[in-house]
């Protein structure tokens, strides 16, 4: 067990840490970078501002606390290389990086590359192998951890693009840079001149850009995105506003200074006395943590203001214990149970043993973690209560101390209903009864029962398995989602309450757990429900699948018009059965034979066969009795005037 000297030697040294921790800048990470100057250049009009240029910025940097300023000058094409390689791993360890470079830069089909002092480039394609790509430039700096910022002052005419050959038509080159975006997170790639422009040297033998850059970006206290802006308001100014220097990437939303702000001296520690001794002891116990600092500090300090705190703290942790075992003594019984009924032919009462001993190990989890939750609810309240307490001045007693000092406001650790008692001492003053507030009067903070559900039910909605709000209210419609997750997963989670281990559970399945289910007319597509739309001549059937229209035949329309007539015909003879019906007239088709022969093309048929009407006649219908044909009661017969 912790004694007392061995926590007060953990407090002394974590106060010395506190104190080298204030006595520092507010943000001291590592800070590297690399400077290059490319102007004398072998086979192109030299620069004369470059290597000036990179002497300012080195000693701005070096000026500024760089921990590393590695200032190059006149590289080669291997030396370049070489440098970004040994750059690369400065940048491994540190948390800001830096690249600036200025020299001639070059631009082709949209691709940006820096061009070393021994180039030779007399064709479009030669700048593959002669020039260094931005993106090389991107992979040497990507390690830092905080800041990767790339600066280019390279946006200058460039004679190359003058006397290249084109070896391909479709290859563009242009004037300055072109448009970048970074793809790493905290990546910024500053221009002296915005894509597609040229920057100017001026006249001082420093470039415009640079001046602007050494005079605003390592401020102190100065986020990096608002120097840049100051830095394009004196170029513009400057240059008239022929040259406005532009900004790629973004940052997050904290601000980021390549020089920290300076921080005011660390007051005076005050006058040690019992009281803040108690107070530093039970602050470094909590931070702690664990069972044996605060039975040290209980000790040390059992009875109080703090050591009641320390109690409630204590209580918290064996919640926490217990949680665990829990846990462990469910997932035991689940196993035992899930291994008894794979065996081959276990018995009944086997079987029921073991999985009512799964079931009470299950339900002793969820109370533990239900107790766990009031534990966590109580420390944090009564921490709550405590910080306010000491960050607000406390109404004096008689004597003029505040009653948080004099230890007369102890904290009850007073447990709910379903959370374990832990042991509460009181301190009163002699001949005054003690003071004791209740945890459950405090004024309650989120709950952390509350976040738990809210993270499970966005886990769910991830999953598939909910469809509602992730508000954090444990309702029917998440219930009946983890019921659905169950079904899906095999797990057997308790539905009624949120849980770590149900949290966990759903995190474990990496892809969609629930399947998606849509109504009549919408299939699943992609996860989402999408409209069935059936081409022209179909239509949604019941199974929600497309089929096509069935087209009336004209065969089948003539069939039934067949059948109708029939139908008429057979009513028309049966009704009229008794009645005499007129044989219709019969005409035969006429010929061009008849025609020829001067007939009427009409033929008249009797008891001597059938003739064609003459010219002038025409055919009648007569009776037998009129003068008709004797065979068949009538007929027709040839009229002529």
């Amino acid at each position: 067990m912790m004694n007392l000297s061995a926590l007060r030697i953990l407090r002394r040294l974590f106060l010395a840490a506190i104190v080298l921790l204030v006595c520092q800048p507010a943000w001291a990470g590592r800070r590297v970078a690399l400077v290059i100057g490319n102007s004398a250049y072998q086979n192109a009009p030299p620069l004369p501002n470059p290597v000036n240029d990179s002497a300012m910025i080195a000693a701005t940097l070096r000026d500024a606390g760089f921990d590393v300023v590695d200032s190059r000058r006149d590289l080669a094409a291997v030396e370049m290389r070489r440098a970004l390689r040994d750059f690369s791993d400065l940048a491994r360890d540190a948390d800001i990086a830096v690249i600036y470079y200025a020299g001639h830069g070059l631009e082709v089909d949209g691709n940006n590359y820096l061009i070393p002092v021994d180039a030779r480039l007399e064709r479009d394609a030669d700048v593959y192998d002669e020039g260094v790509s931005l993106d090389r430039v991107l992979v040497a700096i990507d390690p830092a951890k905080q800041l990767r910022l790339v600066i280019l002052d390279a946006c200058r005419d460039n004679p190359f693009a003058k006397t290249m050959k084109h070896t391909m038509a479709s290859r563009s080159i242009e004037r300055g840079l072109a448009k970048v975006e970074p793809t790493s997170p905290n990546t910024l790639i500053a221009y002296s001149a915005k894509a597609g422009s040229t920057a100017l040297d001026g006249s001082s033998g420093n470039s415009p850009f640079t001046v602007a850059l050494s005079k605003h970006l390592t401020t102190p206290g100065l986020d990096v995105r608002r120097a840049f802006g100051f830095v394009r308001d004196d170029v513009l100014k400057s240059t008239g506003n022929r040259q406005e220097p532009f900004v790629y990437g973004s940052l997050g939303g904290e601000d980021v200074p390549l020089v920290p702000a300076p921080t005011k001296a660390a007051p005076a520690a005050p006058a040690p006395n019992s009281q803040s001794e108690a107070r530093s002891d039970y602050e470094l116990a909590l931070q702690i943590g664990n069972k044996a600092a605060l039975n040290a500090f209980l000790a040390q300090y059992p009875e109080g203001y703090y050591a009641n705190l320390a109690r409630i703290q204590l209580a918290k942790v064996e919640a926490e214990d217990a949680r665990i075992a829990a846990t462990e003594r469910a997932q035991k019984a689940e196993r035992e149970r899930a291994h008894l009924a794979a065996e081959s032919a276990p018995s009944e009462q086997q079987l029921k043993a073991a999985e009512a001993n799964a079931k009470a190990a299950e339900q002793a989890r969820i109370a533990a973690e239900k107790a766990k939750q009031v534990a966590l609810d109580q420390a944090a309240d009564a921490e709550k209560k405590r910080i306010a307490a000491e960050n607000s001045p406390a109404p004096a007693g008689p004597s003029g101390h505040t009653a948080a000092a004099n230890g007369n406001t102890p904290v009850s650790n007073t447990p709910a209903s379903d959370a374990p008692a832990a042991p509460m001492a009181a301190n009163p003053p002699v001949g005054e009864p003690p003071k004791r507030t209740d945890v459950a009067t405090l004024t309650p903070g989120p709950s952390p029962q509350a976040d738990i559900g809210k993270s499970v039910q966005i886990e769910l909605r991830r999953v598939g398995c909910l469809n509602g709000p992730a508000d954090g209210e444990w309702n029917n419609a998440t219930q009946r989602s983890l019921t659905l997750f169950n079904r899906n997963a095999g797990t057997r989670l308790d539905v009624k309450a949120a849980s770590l281990d149900t949290l966990d559970a759903i995190k474990s399945k990496e892809g969609r757990v629930c399947p998606l289910v849509c109504e009549h007319g919408f299939k699943a597509s992609g996860g989402h429900c999408s409209k069935i739309v059936c081409a022209e001549g179909s239509f949604l059937n019941e199974d929600n699948e497309c089929e096509k229209r069935r087209a009336r035949s004209p065969t089948a329309r003539r069939e039934r018009d067949r059948e109708r007539r029939d139908d008429r015909y057979r009513d028309d003879s049966y009704e009229g059965a008794a009645r005499e019906r007129p044989m219709p007239e019969f005409r035969a088709p006429r010929s061009r034979a008849m025609n020829r022969g001067g007939g009427t093309g009409q033929i008249v048929c009797g008891s001597h066969g059938c003739q064609p009407v003459q010219r002038g006649c025409h055919i009648e219908y007569r009776t037998t009795a009129q003068g008709g044909p004797i065979e068949g009661g009538g007929g027709n017969v040839q009229i002529c005037n």
